[in-house]
């Protein structure tokens, strides 16, 4: 009998990853109830301390669970987890062109991390409508001698790290997203060729 957990099934968001942004986003609201006098030094201390070493949403969101919100009040609770992250498998994890092309566009589902390449050729990367296996997508790109193209909408978190050689690496679709929205990292490099990274709207949008 296999006892492993099926895959297929969405996760708990309490169990997904929370990212950087989220740890610091209920940081600022502590050291701002602090400041109103809701919490004290120690108790702003021991939260603090939880709140950055957190991994999952269940553990972030007890952390301001007694701190009032009101309509003018800063966002004190974790966002929700984006519907576009429903686990499983991931429908690709590479992408490789050589004298070709390739495609992942469409409602598709994304790894955890993904390697695109190509090589005298072109490839393009459409997480407009995809959906995530993770919290967190890594984009290994490398275009040598050819050209790649990501693909994201104005509401996921972005950051590019590529460089180019002889080449360009685009990262001007690099900043923040949606609270809870999926975040997207591009590292690789292009040689004698492109990577771009640009923000689009989503297909009929």
């Amino acid at each position: 009998m296999n006892d492993l957990p099926d895959r297929r099934v969405s996760p708990d968001p309490r169990d997904l990853r929370a990212s950087d942004a989220d740890r610091e986003r209920v940081a600022q609201a502590l050291r701002e109830a602090a400041g109103d006098g809701r919490l004290n030094l120690e108790e702003l201390d021991e939260r603090l301390t939880v709140a950055y070493t957190a991994r999952t949403y269940g553990e972030l969101e007890p952390l301001t669970r007694d701190l009032p919100a009101g309509p003018d009040s800063p966002t004190l609770h974790v966002a929700a987890p984006d519907q576009r992250i429903v686990g499983g498998e991931p429908t690709s994890r590479t992408g490789i062109a050589i004298m070709s092309e390739f495609k992942r566009r469409g409602r598709w589902t994304a790894p955890r991390r993904f390697l695109g390449l190509a090589f005298w050729g072109g490839g393009t990367i459409d997480l407009r409508d995809a959906r995530f296996s993770e919290p967190e997508l890594r984009v290994n790109a490398f275009a040598i001698m050819g050209g790649i193209d990501v693909l994201v909408p104005d509401d996921l978190d972005v950051t590019v790290r590529g460089i180019g050689i002889m080449g360009a690496f685009d990262d001007k679709a690099t900043g923040p997203g949606a609270p809870g929205a999926p975040r997207v990292v591009v590292g690789g490099f292009s040689f004698w060729g492109g990577v771009t990274v640009k923000r689009r709207k989503r297909d009929g949008g």
